[in-house]
């Protein structure tokens, strides 16, 4: 994960734990809570922006809300928004069958593309919501427990989705 991920998941989980405050919330005051330089935050706030994960309001009284409940952004959207693709590179696709003819680097491609699909799913099993929960303390921290839930939560949205176009596709 690169700092701006971890910055772009920090801008809203502070929106996040401030949405009682009412209205925007300044680009000065998340950079203050957050400890982000302001500039670096500004770019990053564009870029969630353009995700539709944040709203802006211009002039006095200005400054960012969240454009959907916290409950519906996961972690891996924030991510995808500022970093593009969770993946830990894009090597193309390995070598499947037989033996590797290329200094055993088809094996090692093939775990980097099965760990970036594990991070992928781990990091959409986490929302804004749950995650200020942890941070407020009213939820636990997460451990391996609550990770192989929220993974399999994941997996269960794929399975259904993927049971849906497949009913689609037959009927």
């Amino acid at each position: 994960m690169s700092s701006k991920g971890d910055y772009a998941c920090r801008a809203l989980l502070s929106l996040t734990l401030h949405t009682c405050d009412g209205g925007p919330t300044s680009v000065r005051d998340i950079a203050e809570r957050t400890a982000i330089p302001q500039p670096y935050l500004e770019q990053i706030l564009l870029a969630l922006k353009g995700a539709g994960l944040v709203r802006s309001k211009r002039g006095v009284g200005g400054g960012y809300v969240l454009a959907r409940q916290p409950a519906d952004i996961r972690l891996s959207e924030i991510l995808a928004a500022v970093d593009g693709p969770i993946s830990l590179g894009d090597f193309g696709d390995p070598h499947q069958d037989g033996s590797c003819d290329h200094e055993g680097q088809c094996v090692l491609y093939a775990i980097w593309k099965l760990a970036g699909e594990h991070m992928r799913h781990l990091l959409g099993g986490f929302t804004l919501a749950q995650v200020a929960q942890v941070a407020q303390g009213v939820a636990p921290w997460p451990d391996r427990a609550t990770i192989a839930d929220a993974v399999s939560d994941v997996f269960a949205d794929v399975l259904t989705d993927i049971a849906g176009d497949t009913m689609a596709t037959h009927t």
